[in-house]
């Protein structure tokens, strides 16, 4: 077990503590329905490593659930408070990837600029900024999968 100074993300009430290491690939903010449900907010604010960079929280505190495959993304609660703490998929050939909500990261050095809206088509409110507006199923995954590998590229 990490002492509780090595611990830098987690949920606000640290029921869910983990590590995360390493430069983030990329911040997005998702709105499609399923994580408005899932953090029950307007959209999610998320920051994306690789799974390498992510030490997962102990077994336990976490209640990892799948909402819609594919794609296979395990959406995990901490087991204590019942809010978003991390999530992780894995596609094919592809790295584990790991979303920690951006809200969780402790450190603000470790979070990155946005980079985009995907699933904008699905919003609840308009949003006044000057990031890329990704509407619909297909387009939003592949346009944040091509950002992810174009990351992933140049962190080799």
């Amino acid at each position: 077990m990490q002492a509780a100074d090595e611990f830098n993300a987690g949920c606000g009430c640290d029921g869910t503590r983990f590590r995360v290491e390493g430069t983030p690939l990329m911040r997005l903010f998702c709105h499609c329905t399923l994580c408005q449900a899932f953090n029950k907010a307007p959209y999610a604010d998320i920051t994306v490593f690789r799974g390498r960079d992510v030490t997962m929280p102990s077994p336990g505190t976490v209640h990892y659930q799948t909402l819609r495959p594919p794609p296979a993304v395990q959406r995990g609660t901490c087991s204590e408070c019942g809010k978003p703490a991390v999530e992780f998929m894995h596609l094919g050939p592809l790295p584990k990837f790991v979303f920690v909500p951006t809200a969780n990261l402790r450190d603000p050095m470790q979070v990155p600029k946005p980079s985009l809206h995907m699933f904008y088509n699905r919003r609840v409110a308009d949003i006044n900024d000057d990031l890329p507006k990704v509407s619909g199923y297909l387009k939003s995954q592949l346009v944040s999968i091509r950002m992810l590998i174009g990351a992933l590229m140049r962190r080799r």
